[in-house]
């Protein structure tokens, strides 16, 4: 025996709304988001810090704290 179109469409309508309400993997999707955010910004303070004018400046704060 074959389904209808009206239960066919029921039943794909409910499939649907399972897979829509399953949430599984959206923490592990998450934590991947904001991994790939932290290393975005230690590659930037990476590139900022080995320029030399922030290594002149970072020198010059160590050199004023030691004479002290």
């Amino acid at each position: 025996m074959t389904d209808t179109p009206a239960t066919q469409r029921r039943r794909l309508v409910t499939r649907l709304r399972r897979r829509l309400q399953d949430d599984r993997g959206s923490a592990t999707a998450e934590y991947a988001v904001v991994i790939l955010a932290a290393v975005a910004f230690a590659g930037v303070l990476v590139a900022v810090m080995r320029s030399g004018e922030v290594q002149s400046i970072l020198t010059e704060l160590v050199r004023g704290a030691l004479s002290l």
